[in-house]
């Protein structure tokens, strides 16, 4: 979708959509999974109604504002984009779509232009102190009953990750030998690891030094 990439998603496919013919190329030549569809999202989504679950987009909403013609207009764009959007979820679907605005006007703009086509809502910003680690993602649900209800997940910020990773340092040191020998077990194993101990009573106990 748009000249980066665009992926739409269900229990069953995955698609790209991309309106540049080299980014087609490249991605053909790595082999990526997945269909593969050349046109412009300022077009619309060429989906029949109710096609996907869920939608993920990253760093294509802002090329919306960019007119090819005269004759366009980057409301135009935006409306046609996500009126068709819309329609090709599934009603209480979901859309991420992560972006760069330019101004605070063009977010509005892109909230505005969401809401219109039907979608509940709002935007999330990551980092916001930061200019440059702030990030913009347009968290959207499909359809009035799912859209009362639904809340937007609260942005990052730099205390928060300090916070985080703070709290996972304390958490390591109150952590006995046992317990941590055991969660790295578990990881081992959802990872797919082979020959990972069994755990017993032993785990974690100290051998006695051999002479």
């Amino acid at each position: 979708m748009g000249r980066h990439g665009h992926s739409a998603l269900d229990a069953r496919y995955f698609f790209r959509q991309r309106t540049t013919f080299n980014s087609l190329e490249v991605a053909l030549e790595r082999q990526v999974e997945g269909d593969l569809l050349l046109s412009d999202i300022g077009d619309g989504i060429p989906f029949r109604p109710g096609s996907f679950d869920a939608c993920i987009s990253i760093s294509v909403l802002q090329w919306l504002f960019n007119a090819e013609s005269s004759q366009t207009s980057s409301h135009r764009r935006l409306f046609r984009f996500f009126s068709t959007l819309y329609s090709a979820l599934k009603r209480g679907g979901k859309a991420v779509l992560q972006f760069y605005p330019e101004t605070e006007g063009q977010s509005a703009t892109v909230m505005a232009e969401a809401k219109r086509a039907g979608f509940g809502g709002g935007i999330v910003i990551d980092y916001p102190e930061s200019k440059k680690a702030r990030k913009y993602y347009l968290c959207l649900v499909a359809g009035s009953t799912s859209s009362s209800t639904f809340s937007a997940p609260k942005g990052l910020t730099e205390q928060s990750e300090r916070l985080t990773k703070r709290q996972k340092m304390e958490k390591k040191k109150q952590e006995t030998r046992k317990e941590f020998i055991t969660r790295k077990k578990e990881l081992y194993r959802k990872r797919g690891k082979e020959g990972v101990p069994n755990d017993s009573k032993y785990s974690g106990r100290k051998r006695r030094d051999r002479f």
